[in-house]
């Protein structure tokens, strides 16, 4: 099944989150929030709980709508196209995916839309688990976490964190790390926001001593990539489709001002150049397309032999939200930069979403080492 052949299921879940975005979070509304210095909504995210998005990776026991990865896609590039800011990836997506496995209590308060997370593992400037330092000190079945994390996105804001830290080994082993849920209130701990270029909640977050128990273990003590490892799967595919959402928005937005604004007495879509590039990008974002939908329903039959197509499409997804905005902006022309005009929030959004959990070429290396390259 191609990108454009999606079943009846999937039509009626794209059409009815198009119409709610478009109603309720419209780039108006992203602007109005980041001019209140306001990261989200609460209101729109309880609506999107009411509509059961924050379940759609809970299973059907702990009360969520379990939609499946290729559902999840569908609402990430819907929330591209309008720029929704919510902590959909954080809490829907990434941490509902890791603490599946262990039944964690925490996943009904996850699909009622009560409790949201931040996925607190890279130290350095890229993305790379393994090499995490942050320590911990073992006392019996109680845990001392010190050391920080950075760009953890929806820090600010999240009622809890899951924790990567390092309980044996060194930094740059895969094993040794242990994953740990623990609330973001918690002693010791000190979150400082960090300002994006997307308007979005970032932070660095510090650890001084903070206690944890065997109870807040997700997973396996030492293997702790283990447990992290579906959550990041799931959020590098709805990351990708959100970035492809992202892409067909702006391409929409360009497409228009190209058939309103007037140069030399003609519309200057009716410049044969203009209407060459644009057509180039309409195949790219449909190609780009077909590889998120590849990999959301290669992750919801077998995700653990997925990653190669997750990469694909997170890879392809990064390239192909530069080009449409890089295209947006231009064909804008200057005005396309200024704070007056919505083009400049997407090449924002795209700088940042082409970094978070793996650039292109992380993405690109783990491609091309599984065809032998």
């Amino acid at each position: 099944m191609d990108k454009l052949s999606d079943s009846d299921d999937e039509t009626l879940l794209r059409d009815a989150a198009r119409g709610f975005l478009d109603e309720y979070a419209p780039l108006s509304v992203f602007r109005k929030n980041r001019d209140a210095g306001r990261d989200y909504d609460p209101v729109l995210w309880a609506e999107m709980a009411q509509m059961g998005w924050t379940g759609v990776m809970v299973p059907d026991a702990s009360g969520g709508a379990d939609m499946g990865h290729r559902a999840a896609g569908i609402l990430s590039e819907e929330m591209g196209r309008t720029l929704s800011a919510s902590p959909f990836l954080s809490t829907a997506v990434i941490a509902a995916n890791a603490l599946r496995t262990s039944a964690s209590a925490h996943l009904t308060s996850i699909a009622k839309g009560e409790a949201t997370y931040a996925l607190a593992i890279d130290e350095g400037t890229k993305h790379n688990p393994a090499a995490t330092a942050l320590s911990v000190q073992t006392e019996g079945n109680a845990f001392r976490l010190s050391g920080h994390k950075v760009f953890v996105a929806d820090g600010t804001t999240a009622s809890r964190l899951l924790v990567l830290a390092r309980t044996s080994g060194s930094p740059g082993d895969a094993l040794g790390l242990t994953l740990f849920d623990i609330d973001a209130a918690r002693a010791g701990i000190e979150t400082d926001p960090i300002q994006s270029i997307d308007s979005r909640d970032f932070a660095r977050i510090d650890f001084d001593g903070v206690n944890a128990t065997g109870d807040d273990v997700v997973g396996d003590i030492d293997n702790g990539l283990a447990a992290l490892t579906p959550g990041l799967r799931a959020g590098q595919a709805a990351l990708a489709a959100e970035l492809t959402g992202l892409a067909a928005g702006i391409s929409a937005m360009t497409n228009t001002y190209l058939k309103e604004r007037k140069q030399f007495g003609r519309t200057i879509g009716s410049f044969q150049a203009l209407q060459h590039r644009a057509a180039h990008l309409f195949a790219e974002i449909e190609v780009t397309a077909s590889a998120i939908a590849a990999a959301g329903r290669a992750l919801d039959a077998n995700a653990e032999n997925a990653q190669t197509l997750v990469s694909l499409a997170k890879a392809r997804a990064t390239r192909t939200a530069r080009l449409a905005v890089m295209e947006g902006v231009q064909m804008h022309g200057g005005i396309g930069m200024t704070d007056e005009y919505d083009a400049g929030f997407y090449m924002k959004r795209a700088r940042v979403g082409a970094e978070w959990l793996g650039d292109y070429g992380h993405h690109a290396a783990i491609v091309a080492a599984a065809r032998g390259l």
